[in-house]
């Protein structure tokens, strides 16, 4: 017996959005891209790629934050 394709039909298509997020950390930029997608996946769906446009470093009482800053896209559901 053949499978069922799950293939979506031709006629369908996604949209995607873009927002721009910063992550920080104490540890790394790893971390602190990490912590931002972490937060923003609660409130976003189906995120989709997620681009590093800025690392830097800011320094607190001689401590060291890890900041990223990351444009991500994610699949546009509009009302539902």
């Amino acid at each position: 017996m053949a499978k069922k394709s799950r293939k979506k039909p031709a006629t369908e298509q996604a949209v995607y959005k873009f927002i721009e997020i910063v992550g920080t950390s104490r540890q790394s930029w790893a971390d602190a891209a990490r912590n931002g997608l972490t937060v923003a996946s609660k409130s976003l769906r189906d995120l989709r790629v997620a681009e590093v446009t800025r690392e830097d470093v800011k320094i607190e009482n001689g401590e060291l934050l890890y900041r990223v800053k990351l444009n991500v896209s994610f699949k546009y559901h509009g009302q539902d």
